[in-house]
C-alpha cells in the first residue's frame, strides 16, 4: 500500500513524495484513516516505527480547512521533552511547507514574551511540555476550548517524568468533544488508566509487543569490574574496535556521570558532546545538531536523548550504566536500527547492574549475548592513567568513612595507618633558632609594667616594623585571623593598680549614706 491510497489531500501527499518515501510503515498504515475518520486512537508501538508521521500527516489534511483565533489553538501535541517538541515542529515545517499553518513551540528555556506573540496572532498547532503549557494557561494567556484535535505522545515517558497530573489537568480545559490520539510504546497500569479515563471508544492498533527492541538491533554485554575508569576504558576499546562504527549514544544514568565520562572521552582525542536536562537550551539544541550533521560522532546523553528522536542513521548505542528502570533501555538501543537499518547496542555491566540487566532480559524475553573481543581479554584489570583520576571523579567520601579503590566502604582508623605504614626514622633535632632563645629569655625575665594608656591600647593602634606577638582572645590559644585586626583580650581583675577603681561604673562609686 502507498500513501495515496490512504486518504491523504493533494498538499500532504506532494511533501511526502519530496521527502522521498513511498511506502506507509504499518503504524501509519493502520492509524492514518482512523484519524482522518476524526476518531480516538491508541496507538502502542515500538520506537523508530514512524509514529510522528501517523498524527502529523493526518493533521495538516485536517487543517487545511479552517482558520485559528488569537489566544485559542486548533490542536495540541504533548511531548515530554523539549528535544521531542523540537522535532515534532520541524515535521510539521517538513511535511506542511506548502500550507499557511502557524505552528508554534512551548517550550521551557525560551522567553514567555516570544511565545505570547506567537499565541496573540492565533495558532493551528501547538506544541507543548506540560508545565510551560501550564503556565501559560494561569497567566490568562492562552485558552484551550477551541481545541478539536490531542495529542498525547510517548505517554510512558510522561509516567516515568512525572507528567501524569499536569496532563489529567490539562485533559480536562480542553473540550469534551475533542478527537484524542494517545501514542505511547508500553502500557503500565496508570498508563491504562488514564485512556480509560480520557478516551472515548478508542482504535487500539498495536503493531509490535509492547516493550521489545527491534529484530535488527545486535544487542550484546561486556562484564567490568566496579571500577569506574575500568569501565571508561573498556568503552574506549570498544569504541576504537568498533569497524562499522559510524556515530553512537552513549548513555549514563545521571547528570553528573554525562559530563564526567564526556570529560573522559575528551582528554583521550575523541570529538564527542553532551546532553542532559541541566543543560541550556541553547546548548542542548546545538549538541544535538552538531550530533546530526556528523560534526560530533559520540553524544553522551542521560535518558533525555532515549525517547523519539529521530536520528535515522545512528550505528551504535553504548549502555555505560544499565538503566534502572528495565523500559528505558527499550527505548535506549531504539535510537539505533531505526527504518529497517542494522544497529548495535552493547552494554557495560558490573556487578551492581547485574539486577537490573536481569530484569531487562525478563521484560525483552531473550538473554543477552557475551560480546566477544580479543582486545578486551587481554586488557589489564586496572588502568593506571584513569586510577589516578579515581579520588577526584569516582570516590565519594560521607562523614568520617571514605571508598576504598575496590569500591568497598571502610571507617577511617588513624591507629591502623599507623601501623601499616613503615617506621620512619629518627630525624636530627633541629638547632634553637636565635628567635626562640631571644623569646625564651625575654619570658622568664620579669615584665615591667606599662603604663595605662600603652597597656589597654588595642595591637591595630600600636603597629611596629617588627612582628607582632600573638594574642590569645578570650582564652584560646588560637592565632589570629590573617587579614584581620585581633580583638582585645578581656581586661582581668590583675591588670588593674592596687585603689584603681577606674573600670568600676560610676553609680557603684557614690558615697553610701549611713541610717540614723
Amino acid at each position: 500500500m502507498s500513501f495515496s491510497n490512504l486518504g491523504l489531500s493533494d498538499k500532504v501527499l506532494a511533501a511526502v513524495t519530496a521527502s522521498g518515501y513511498t511506502t506507509p510503515t504499518p503504524i501509519q498504515e493502520q492509524a492514518i484513516p482512523h484519524v482522518l475518520a476524526r476518531k480516538d486512537v491508541l496507538g502502542i508501538a515500538q520506537t523508530g516505527t514512524g509514529k510522528t508521521a501517523a498524527f502529523v500527516l493526518p493533521m495538516l489534511t485536517l487543517l487545511e480547512k479552517g482558520r485559528a483565533r488569537a489566544r485559542m489553538p486548533r490542536t495540541l501535541i504533548l511531548e515530554p521533552t523539549r528535544e521531542l517538541a523540537a522535532q515534532v515542529k520541524e515535521q510539521f515545517d517538513k511535511y506542511g511547507a506548502g500550507q499557511k499553518l502557524n505552528v508554534a513551540l512551548l517550550i521551557g528555556g525560551v522567553s514567555f514574551g516570544d511565545q505570547d506573540m506567537k499565541l496573540t496572532r492565533g495558532v493551528d498547532v501547538l506544541i507543548a511540555t506540560p508545565g510551560r503549557l501550564l503556565d501559560h494557561t494561569e497567566r490568562g494567556g492562552l485558552l484551550l476550548t477551541g481545541v478539536e484535535l490531542l495529542v498525547i505522545d510517548e505517554a510512558d515517558r510522561m509516567l516515568d517524568m512525572g507528567f501524569i497530573p499536569d496532563i489529567e489537568r490539562i485533559c480536562k480545559l480542553v473540550p469534551f468533544t475533542r478527537q484524542t490520539l494517545f501514542l505511547t510504546a508500553t502500557m503500565p497500569p496508570e498508563i491504562r488508566r488514564i485512556t480509560e479515563t480520557f478516551l472515548h471508544n478508542p482504535v487500539k492498533i498495536e503493531v509490535a509487543k509492547p516493550a521489545t527492541a527491534a529484530a535488527t538491533i545486535t544487542q550484546s554485554q561486556v562484564a567490568v569490574s566496579r571500577n569506574d575508569w575500568q569501565k571508561r576504558e573498556v568503552l574506549r576499546t570498544l569504541l576504537r574496535e568498533a569497524e562499522d562504527l559510524k556515530n553512537a549514544i552513549i548513555f549514563c544514568n545521571r547528570k553528573r556521570e554525562v559530563a564526567q565520562l564526556a570529560k573522559s572521552l575528551q582528554k583521550h582525542g575523541f570529538a564527542v558532546g553532551a546532553l542532559h536536562g541541566d543543560m541550556e537550551q541553547s546548548a542542548r539544541l546545538a549538541a544535538l545538531d552538531q550530533f546530526r550533521k556528523g560534526e560530533l560522532p559520540l553524544l553522551v546523553a542521560s535518558d533525555v536523548a532515549a525517547r523519539g528522536l529521530d536520528i535515522p542513521a545512528v550505528s551504535h548505542v553504548f549502555n555505560f550504566d544499565i538503566p534502572h528502570h528495565s523500559d528505558d533501555y527499550v527505548h535506549r538501543i531504539g535510537r539505533t536500527g531505526r527504518a529497517g537499518r542494522t544497529g548495535t547496542a552493547i552494554s557495560l555491566v558490573s556487578p551492581a547492574d547485574q539486577k537490573s540487566i536481569q530484569a531487562v532480559e525478563k521484560l525483552i524475553g531473550q538473554s543477552i549475548a557475551k560480546h566477544e573481543s580479543a582486545a578486551l581479554d587481554a586488557m589489564p584489570a586496572e588502568d593506571a592513567s584513569e586510577a589516578a583520576e579515581a579520588p577526584r571523579s569516582g570516590r565519594r567520601r560521607s562523614g568520617n568513612r571514605e571508598s576504598n579503590e575496590d569500591g568497598s566502604r571502610g571507617r577511617r582508623d588513624g591507629r591502623r595507618e599507623r601501623s601499616a605504614r613503615p617506621e620512619r626514622e629518627a630525624r636530627p633535632e633541629r638547632a634553637a633558632r636565635p628567635e626562640r632563645e631571644s623569646h625564651a629569655a625575654e619570658s622568664e625575665a620579669p615584665r615591667e609594667r606599662k603604663p595605662r594608656r600603652d597597656r589597654d591600647r588595642r595591637p591595630s593602634e600600636d603597629r611596629g616594623s617588627g612582628p607582632q606577638p600573638a594574642v590569645a582572645s578570650y582564652g584560646t590559644s588560637q592565632p589570629p585571623s590573617i587579614g584581620r585586626p585581633q580583638a582585645p583580650r578581656a581586661r582581668r581583675e590583675e591588670d588593674f593598680e592596687p585603689g584603681d577603681h577606674s573600670h568600676l561604673p560610676a553609680f557603684l562609686l557614690r558615697p553610701i549614706r549611713a541610717r540614723a
